[in-house]
C-alpha cells in the first residue's frame, strides 16, 4: 500500500510589508551539531532549533525562513535603525533601501550576514549602474542595521565590523544637474493663473523656491511666524534644513510681494504657510504634503514645456543664477544650507564653466565661418 506524502505546515507572515510563508514537513529529527537546510528541516526539528536558539544565521535570520521568534528581533532592529533619523525623507530611504535588500537576501539561501554578503549585494548593484549615490544610501542602511543586529545579539561583532568595511561605489566625474534660463524661469513663474487662489499659492511656492532655494520639505514646513523683517528687509529665521542645521534666509522684494498676495487672499496670519485647497477652492487648515509640492512644479512645468523638471532643479536654477549675478560661492553656501562647500560648488559647476565654454574660442569656428563665405 502506498502512503501518501505528507502535506507541508504553512505558516505566513508579514515583514515590512513583504509576505512570506515558511513550508515545513512533520517528520524525523536530525542531528543538532550539524543543522539540515531549511528545505530539509522538519516540524519537530524546527521547533527545536527556535526554541533552544542555537541555529545559525543562515536559517534562522532569514525573512523567508524567520521562526515567529526570531522575526520581531530582526523587526526591532530595523525599527530602531528608522527610530534614531529625524527626517522623515531619510525614513523611507532607509526602510525602502532595507526592504530592497531583504529581498535580495531572501533569494539565496545559504548567505550569511556578513562582509561577504554585503559585498556580493553592492556587486549586483553596480552592475544594474545604479547611481553611486543610491547605493551609498543603500550600504549606510546595512550598515546600520547590521549595527542594531550587533546591539540585539543577533550578529557578532566581527561581521559588523567587516561590513563597515564594505567600501561604496566610486564616484567617476561630476552629474551635471538640471536648471532653468532666466527666461525660462519668468515663465514658470507666470503660468499660474493669479485671479485664483490656488494660482496665487503656486505662484508664491514657485517664487519662494526660485528665489530662496528652499528644499520641498523646507517649503511645507514654513509658518507665518518664520517671516520676519530686520533692517528693512524680509527675512525667514531659525529654518531648520537638512541634518537639523538651521539658518536665515533672505527673502527678495519680488518673492516677499508673491506671499503676500496669497496670504491675503487666503486671510492667512498665523499656522502654516502654504495649505492645500479643495476643488471647491476651500483652503484647509492644515499643511501642504511635500508631495503635493512636486505636483505644482510638475504641472506648471509642463504647461509651459519644461518636461523633466523637479523641485530640486528649481533649488539648483537659484544657486546658477545667483552665481551668475557675481554672487560669492559662500553666501550662496549660506542660502542654501550646504554643511561644505563642496557640495555648492557641484551645484553649481564652479571648476567647469559650461555657458562660455572655454572650446567657444577656438580659431577654428572663425576659419570655417571665412570658407564658408
Amino acid at each position: 500500500m502506498q502512503m501518501r506524502a505528507k502535506r507541508p505546515h504553512r505558516f505566513p507572515f508579514a515583514f515590512f510589508g513583504l509576505r512570506f510563508t515558511i513550508s515545513i514537513r512533520a517528520g524525523c529529527c536530525v542531528d543538532r551539531l550539524n543543522p539540515p537546510r531549511i528545505e530539509e528541516t522538519t516540524l519537530t526539528e524546527w521547533h527545536r532549533f527556535t526554541a533552544s536558539g542555537s541555529m545559525p544565521l543562515t536559517m534562522k535570520h532569514r525573512t523567508r525562513h524567520f521562526s515567529s521568534k526570531a522575526l520581531p528581533e530582526l523587526q526591532a532592529a530595523a525599527e530602531a535603525v528608522l527610530t534614531r533619523l529625524t527626517s522623515e525623507c531619510s525614513k523611507r530611504s532607509y526602510r525602502s533601501a532595507i526592504k530592497h535588500f531583504v529581498r535580495w537576501y531572501c533569494a539565496s539561501p545559504k548567505l550569511a550576514f556578513d562582509r561577504r554578503t554585503v559585498v556580493s549585494y553592492v556587486a549586483e548593484l553596480e552592475e544594474r549602474r545604479l547611481a553611486p549615490s543610491t547605493i551609498g544610501v543603500r550600504l549606510a542602511a546595512i550598515r546600520a542595521l547590521a549595527s542594531e543586529c550587533c546591539e540585539l545579539a543577533l550578529v557578532g561583532a566581527e561581521a559588523v565590523a567587516g561590513i563597515a568595511r564594505v567600501a561604496g561605489a566610486k564616484r567617476l566625474g561630476t552629474r551635471v544637474g538640471n536648471w532653468l534660463s532666466a527666461e525660462q524661469s519668468r515663465r514658470l513663474l507666470q503660468s499660474p493663473n493669479q485671479q485664483s487662489s490656488r494660482g496665487l499659492r503656486d505662484r508664491a511656492m514657485l517664487a519662494m523656491m526660485l528665489g530662496c532655494g528652499f528644499r520641498r520639505s523646507e517649503l511645507v514646513a514654513l509658518n507665518v511666524a518664520h517671516l520676519r523683517s530686520r533692517e528693512g528687509r524680509w527675512l525667514v529665521v531659525n529654518l531648520i534644513g537638512k541634518g537639523g542645521r538651521m539658518r536665515t534666509v533672505p527673502v527678495p522684494t519680488w518673492v516677499m510681494t508673491r506671499v503676500n498676495q496669497w496670504t491675503q487672499k487666503a486671510q492667512i496670519t498665523s499656522g502654516p504657510l502654504f495649505r492645500p485647497i479643495t476643488k471647491m477652492g476651500v483652503i484647509l487648515p492644515r499643511r501642504l504634503c511635500d508631495r503635493s509640492v512636486w505636483n505644482v512644479v510638475h504641472e506648471h512645468s509642463g504647461r509651459e514645456g519644461l518636461l523633466s523638471i523637479a523641485p530640486h532643479d528649481l533649488r539648483r536654477t537659484c544657486a546658477q543664477l545667483c552665481f551668475r549675478s557675481g554672487g560669492a560661492l559662500e553666501q550662496i553656501q549660506f542660502l542654501l544650507g550646504h554643511a561644505s562647500s563642496q557640495t555648492t560648488e557641484r551645484y553649481l559647476g564652479c571648476r567647469q564653466e559650461l555657458v562660455s565654454a572655454v572650446n567657444d574660442s577656438m580659431p577654428l569656428a572663425f576659419r570655417a565661418r571665412l570658407t564658408a563665405s
